[in-house]
């Protein structure tokens, strides 16, 4: 069955690959955004407004059957930066959000929330998406609007920029044959590529989801220093790692994990994007953005005067 559709965020990295695999799924899809997505495709419609903008949202919401929060300051360092900022929009964004979907008797909202929620690690982005869980399970008991909480983990793929870590030691390792990383190169993480979080994502609409926290990372665990000699390898061994003393306190070192009585349950892509295949995407994705005037020629990458082959 295909449902009407709101994907708040929409614009933004996770956002817009949720929103495609929705249409994927047949569903009839809106974003929401602040500003306009240059991803939307022309089986999607598009609403221009801020999750600040109470009549604007309700508007958006109405006539809904399921909405999916993904807005707010989504990087660590800028909410450790910003608190009253990140409060504003990630918590007072958020109730807005709920209140809207209770008014509006939507079937079900799933909401954009992350590993380190329950985390002695993440500062004020941690404590926003603590907030926000708070607010959304205390909705289901007062009120009966049914969730899912979507805890994801290091997401990595196409449509990102410098403040995601993977995106940001392929640009350099491509642009500077140089990556600084301010680590001992020993933490470890669950990276999930977009397309699996997205697709998965979309599954959660399932009534079996109903009203959980569900664990969205990759299925085995990578220390940073295999994943930094992997992308050198991947350019000939031409990159020179630096390691340097852990810059950041809010960034996890071994496991976003500490105890906590709120437990959630891991979902796992299968099939799923291999590690390895997803950073040569990431790689070839980025050479793109750099040299927009080459192209792929019989495996090789030419520009249009077929004057230089690299």
């Amino acid at each position: 069955m295909k449902f009407k559709t709101l994907v708040i965020g929409g614009s933004g990295f996770l956002g817009s690959h949720v929103a495609d695999a929705l249409s994927d799924a047949g569903h009839k899809v809106t974003i929401f955004d602040h500003k306009p997505s240059t991803y939307k495709r022309d089986d999607q419609q598009e609403i221009i407004g801020s999750i600040l903008e109470e009549q604007a949202l309700r508007d958006a919401i109405k006539g809904m059957d399921y909405v999916y929060h993904m807005a707010g300051i989504a990087d660590i360092d800028e909410c450790n930066s910003r608190p009253v900022d990140t409060v504003k929009i990630n918590v007072f964004g958020t109730a807005h959000v709920l209140e809207a979907c209770k008014d509006a008797d939507v079937k079900k909202l799933v909401f954009a929330s992350s590993a380190y929620v329950y985390s002695d690690s993440g500062s004020f982005y941690r404590v926003s998406k603590q907030a926000c869980e708070g607010l959304i399970e205390t909705y289901h008991e007062e009120f009966g609007l049914n969730y899912v909480i979507l805890r994801y983990g290091s997401l990595y793929g196409p449509r990102t920029d410098r403040r995601n870590s993977l995106y940001r030691i392929c640009e350099d390792a491509l642009t500077q044959q140089e990556i600084d990383y301010g680590g001992e190169g020993d933490e470890r993480r669950e990276f999930i590529h977009v397309f699996d979080a997205s697709k998965m994502s979309v599954q959660v609409l399932k009534e079996d989801f109903s009203n959980q926290n569900i664990i969205l990372t990759g299925p085995t665990t990578i220390k940073y220093s295999d994943l930094l000699s992997m992308v050198s390898e991947m350019l000939q061994n031409k990159v020179k790692i630096n390691y340097s003393k852990k810059k950041s306190k809010t960034h996890y070192k071994l496991s976003p994990y500490s105890f906590s009585p709120k437990f959630g349950k891991k979902l796992i892509a299968n099939p799923q994007v291999d590690l390895g295949q997803g950073l040569v995407n990431l790689l070839g994705e980025i050479h793109q953005r750099l040299h927009p005037d080459m192209q792929e020629k019989f495996g090789l990458l030419t520009t249009d005067s077929n004057e230089d082959i690299h």
